[in-house]
């Protein structure tokens, strides 16, 4: 055997899970023969064992399905996965109904199908460390758990207990786990060796417990809370599908195939709901969502995170004390970010009482956790204590980093910039949260162009996990790198972009919100607009953005682009959606929420509705207009500017577009980002729509060569 260490001493078979060449255990292929292996010996050497432990080599206990595998999977493999799938559930089902008692040693963490690795142990031993994860995380994947992780925690917790932990994927330590019964013992993660401690404890418990079964073996076993035969189950279940699909939008199957693998296996025998499980299984994993969820949240999302992106060979830098000019919602969130993080916070305004707000901020935002008895009192008033409100730029001194949250205008930024540049400590760097000027513009007003970055925060900062990191055309290596270290200290996400107009994120929003302001121009029903954007899986529609982002702002963008194309001696022809915007605001005085009303009005106390003067002013009632077309215009627009941002090099991996796309904008995740959307599509098949819309609406569609170059040669392969 490769992955399976098998031993058998003093009447104990121990099985190690050790996968060569790899850091943590899978169900590759290879584990999965040695199952069958292991588990044959384990039957030929019955008469000798007393009990069985189950454990692992690794720092962690299990790490789940082989991912990079399931990746090459088509839909005509469903049959063999069916059929690998219940062959380990076999193997399972031997171990767990031998007759001997099995122990779990969960030396780490344990998920997906680690943890139903781990729920094959009649008892489970777990190292009392909280930032140990365990549970069942297949949905954010767009699969479900598939190797008895349904049909067990159903049986362990009822209907109603597992679904957090199935339909939400919620996670839980060791700790919590025992209290939900899910672990059985804990022992100490500072003891000497902790295998040992785990390996004693399975020895005692197997010596107390010589006939161990699951509890669902039992002929007396009910499932906790009952069946769906149960009045009170089953008005739940009439409501759960609906409840769901108002979430899902009918875009991610998982969820639905899940409560559905849920309900129905528990209204039969064990056996028959591990098979049910299967086929739901098999089913969900050859899909082109869980292709396309699997390859972002699982590798971009591992991309990210162990910093594919930043420059090498720069050592890693953490920041001490961090300037802020500006306390407005974008720079009082980041002075909020930075103090929850431990980071010494100086916030800058023009008054006092400016800076103070911004401080407040952080109390609105903590406060009802104190109430709640989620945070302590004491830990409220640490974090406020890093914070350092002032009117003057001289308590910046000793600041490794400053970041200008000011308003999106050239000369403001630049004259803070050369005010509070000089009371960076030696070797600090400075930062712009500009959400659309470029950087290397912007740097011009510092002394030292190498040491600026852009450091673009989406808001709300305490919210929003995506932070964009700009690279200007002098940014050297080592502050894009610092610039990474700072915003994965902050718990974000950081992708790197090089510079451009808008960068990546606003740029490529920027085609959202336009194309829906112009598909409103034609006469397309604004209601129209805005629902099919949220069937494609947007989480609002672009009219209702505008407003939120104030139209005003966008036909300041407008005026600046024009201004600055002027003064390179170039003319800016504005699209239909900026146009149309522009005439919103200088015509007809809607300039968005925040003016009190744009595309939409806001009535006081009542919810928000569009403005009816759009069906007059717009709307044609003749105009032939197609629902799936109006879909792939909102989505294929924002997939052709993230192919021009990767073609030009303001993109320089798919993980960046992917990610950024999904975190920055809100991209459909059942699309897997704005570039997996175009793999998972098929290069050939997005080529040919784009073709298509190109022809009826323009040129926002349009393919050039070197784009259509840059999409295959950026192509991932599993």
């Amino acid at each position: 055997m490769k992955t399976i260490r098998y031993e058998l001493h003093d009447g104990i078979a121990t099985l190690t899970f050790d996968e060569p060449g790899s850091p943590v255990n899978t169900m590759c292929a290879d584990w999965q023969r040695d199952l069958s292996t292991a588990t044959g010996l384990v039957v030929s050497d019955k008469a000798l064992i007393k009990g069985i432990i189950l454990a692992s080599a690794k720092s962690t206990f299990f790490a789940g399905a082989d991912l990079k595998s399931t990746m090459r999977l088509t839909p005509a493999d469903a049959p063999r996965v069916f059929a690998e799938i219940e062959q380990t559930k076999k193997n399972f089902r031997t171990l767990e109904t031998l007759g001997v008692p099995v122990v779990s040693c969960i030396n780490g963490a344990a998920l997906g199908g680690g943890w139903e690795v781990a729920l094959v142990g009649h008892h489970r031993v777990a190292v009392d460390n909280p930032k140990i994860q365990l549970g069942l995380p297949e949905i954010t994947l767009g699969l479900i758990p598939g190797a008895t992780g349904i049909t067990k925690m159903t049986r362990l917790l009822g209907l109603m207990g597992a679904q957090p932990f199935i339909l939400e994927s919620k996670l839980f330590n060791p700790r919590e786990a025992l209290d939900l019964g899910l672990v059985h013992e804990l022992v100490p993660a500072n003891g000497d060796d902790v295998s040992a401690s785990l390996r004693t404890a399975a020895l005692l418990w197997i010596a107390a417990n010589p006939k161990a079964q699951h509890p669902w073996d039992a002929k007396d076993y009910k499932i906790p809370g009952g069946t769906p035969a149960n009045p009170k189950i089953a008005g739940m279940l009439t409501v759960a599908p609906a409840m769901l699909k108002q979430k899902t939008r009918g875009l991610y199957p998982a969820p639905e195939a899940a409560l559905a693998a849920m309900a129905e296996g528990a209204m039969v025998d064990y056996d028959t709901a591990t098979r049910i499980e299967s086929r739901y299984l098999a089913k969900l994993i050859v899909s082109p969502v869980a292709r396309n969820m699997i390859n972002t949240f699982f590798f971009n999302m591992n991309a990210i995170k162990s910093g594919q992106s930043r420059p090498k060979d720069v050592p890693r830098y953490k920041s001490k004390k961090v300037g802020i000019l500006g306390a407005g919602m974008m720079g009082a969130g980041i002075a909020y970010a930075q103090a929850s993080r431990g980071i010494e916070t100086v916030l800058e305004d023009v008054s006092l009482e400016n800076a103070q707000r911004g401080k407040a901020y952080s109390v609105k935002l903590t406060q009802p956790r104190v109430d709640k008895g989620r945070m302590s009192p004491h830990d409220q008033q640490a974090l406020l204590e890093r914070i350092t409100p002032t009117a003057h730029p001289a308590d910046l001194q000793g600041c490794d980093l400053i970041i200008e949250a000011v308003f999106e205008n050239r000369e403001l930024k630049a004259a803070v910039t050369r005010e509070a540049e000089p009371m960076l400590a030696e070797g600090g760097f400075f930062a712009s949260n500009t959400s659309t000027l470029p950087i290397s513009s912007l740097a011009q007003a510092s002394v030292n162009p190498a040491k600026f970055v852009g450091i673009h925060f989406f808001s709300p900062v305490d919210k929003m996990k995506l932070v964009e990191i700009i690279r200007g055309k002098e940014t050297d290596d080592e502050t894009v790198a610092r610039a990474y270290d700072y915003v994965q200290a902050l718990g974000k996400l950081p992708i790197v972009v090089n510079d451009s107009r808008g960068f990546y994120t606003s740029r490529t929003f920027g085609t959202f919100v336009m194309e829906g302001a112009a598909m409103l121009g034609e006469g397309i029903p604004a209601p129209v607009i805005e629902n099919a954007s949220m069937q494609a899986g947007m989480p609002v529609g672009p009219l209702a953005v505008l407003d939120e982002t104030a139209l005003s702002l966008s036909v300041h963008v407008l005026d600046q682009t024009r201004d600055d194309f002027h003064a390179e001696g170039k003319t800016y022809e504005a699209t239909p959606g900026e146009l149309l915007v522009e005439r919103m605001v200088k015509e007809l005085k809607r300039a968005g929420r925040a003016a009190g009303g744009g595309f939409y009005d806001y009535p006081a106390g009542q919810k928000k509705a569009l403005w009816p003067e759009l069906k007059t002013l717009f709307e044609k009632p003749a105009h032939a207009w197609d629902l799936q077309e109006v879909k792939d215009r909102l989505l294929y627009r924002q997939a052709v500017e993230t192919a021009r941002c990767l073609a030009e090099g303001v993109l320089t991996s798919v993980h960046d577009g992917n990610i950024g796309s999904i975190f920055g904008i809100g991209f459909p995740a059942w699309a897997g980002g704005a570039l997996q959307f175009i793999y998972g599509m098929g290069i050939d098949a997005f080529e040919a729509r784009c073709a298509q819309l190109a022809g009826k609406f323009g040129p926002g569609f349009a393919l050039s060569e070197d784009v259509k170059r840059a999409v295959r040669h950026h192509q991932p392969v599993y």
